[in-house]
């Protein structure tokens, strides 16, 4: 993409940036996500152990609220 054209739809508000951007991500075919975004073996393999290890102990699991508290460096 030319810097040009990134440059002027970097200009427009917030609620047309979103809009070209959901447009843009509608216009992919479900093929065409699933090929760029398809999870390596690897990968697949660790979600299936996190799954179960949260299966196994739900107890364990980490709130949203204290995942930000910790980034932001409030320990």
């Amino acid at each position: 993409m030319a810097s040009a054209s990134l440059a002027e739809l970097l200009k427009l508000t917030p609620d047309q940036r979103i809009e070209i951007a959901l447009a843009l991500w509608e216009s992919l075919t479900d093929a065409e996500r699933d090929l760029q975004y398809a999870l390596s073996p690897e990968q697949e393999a660790e979600l299936e152990r996190r799954l179960r290890e949260h299966e196994a102990s739900p107890g364990s699991a980490v709130g949203w609220d204290e995942v930000k508290r910790k980034l932001r460096g409030g320990a």
